[in-house]
């Protein structure tokens, strides 16, 4: 009840007593709405998995790591991303990230524990669901904030009328039902979908079902693969856009099992075509071929077939795709092989 109090704003008691909301507003402890919100607002603990491989909790920032022997303070959830870069700048080494300790990690219940070495990160890690299974949190959808919710006690007298700013303080209030006769939510809420778009609630009978519509449609992450999520924007029209705005690709990165093929290929320059078809140039010698991209997000295919040039004709899995200033990279995967593509647009 303590985490409640520190959020109370006002006070309405007094005035009104005998208050009564409306039915379709009200929210009891234990309800099966009570119970969806607080796995809708618990704490994602898979954000950071490629740190603590844990699905249960997250580290608390800051914190300092070493990747392969490169020391990073991670401040925000964007550090997660320059671990990765860290990771990705060779495939063939075995990856090392050495964690600084103490550090503080927060749990599903924004409950915190100092752990001071990797056993005790170990065992607690143990303590959560393994990574092919989904854990209890409900991510593809969340409160757009803040929330009015009028909080009534075990006599139904209003006790005072607060502003919820976040999933933590949200939590705290749906944890706190116990102590209380019910909750109250000021209707019109609004909900963000996993899609990005906003859905508005009017009742409580709304809201359960757009949870429960809500729960498993979108990858929730929770496995222990750090890249398998480079590509959530990726659609074939992002790539025919990236292809016809960019000339000159070359091949920064080429494996086939074993080998390491990306010097046989210094000084050939590839376009895209718009229609389907490839050139390669090298010298004065050109190749033509075809290429075909199918799907979405993260499971995106990209099929290449270059009369003469084999090292490239097979139905990659499309894993990134990168256009800073300047710079422009579209990276390919089949199981252990790798091809990317580069160029200065």
């Amino acid at each position: 009840m303590a985490a409640l109090a520190l959020s109370l704003n006002s006070c309405t008691t007094s005035e009104d007593p005998n208050f009564n909301p409306a039915l379709d507003s009200v929210i009891t402890a234990n309800s099966p709405v009570a119970l969806f919100i607080a796995k809708t607002v618990a704490n994602d603990g898979s954000v950071d998995n490629i740190i603590d491989s844990a699905n249960c909790f997250s580290v608390q920032f800051p914190v300092t790591v070493t990747v392969n022997g490169t020391t990073l303070t991670i401040n925000n959830a964007a550090g997660y991303d320059d671990i990765e870069d860290l990771i990705d700048l060779t495939d063939n080494d075995v990856d090392l990230i050495v964690i600084t300790y103490p550090i503080t990690v927060i749990l599903a219940d924004f409950t915190t524990v100092v752990i001071n070495n990797d056993a005790a990160l170990f065992a607690l890690a143990a303590t959560c669901n393994d990574e092919d299974e989904d854990d209890d949190d409900i991510e593809c959808i969340d409160f757009l904030y803040p929330i009015s919710v009028s909080v009534f006690d075990t006599n139904n007298v209003l006790v005072a009328t607060i502003t919820v700013n976040d999933d933590n303080a949200m939590y705290n209030l749906i944890d706190d039902l116990d102590d209380f006769r019910s909750a109250a939510f000021i209707f019109p809420i609004t909900v963000i979908l996993a899609d990005g778009t906003n859905q508005t609630i009017n009742n409580v009978t709304e809201l359960l079902n757009a949870i429960e519509a809500a729960d498993d449609t979108c990858d929730e992450d929770d496995d222990y693969d750090y890249d398998d999520d480079d590509c959530d924007t990726c659609t074939t029209a992002v790539l025919d856009n990236l292809f016809a705005g960019c000339v000159n690709w070359d091949v920064d990165k080429l494996t086939r099992g074993t080998n390491d093929l990306q010097s046989n290929y210094n000084g050939y320059i590839f376009t895209f075509n718009s229609n389907g078809t490839i050139t390669v140039v090298q010298n004065t010698t050109t190749w033509t071929g075809t290429w075909s991209a199918t799907g979405t997000g993260n499971n995106m295919t990209v099929t290449i077939n270059i009369t003469g040039l084999p090292d490239f004709n097979d139905t990659w899995d499309l894993h990134e795709v990168e256009r800073e200033s300047g710079e422009a990279e579209i990276e390919l995967r089949l199981g252990t092989d790798r091809l990317s593509f580069e160029s200065d647009c």
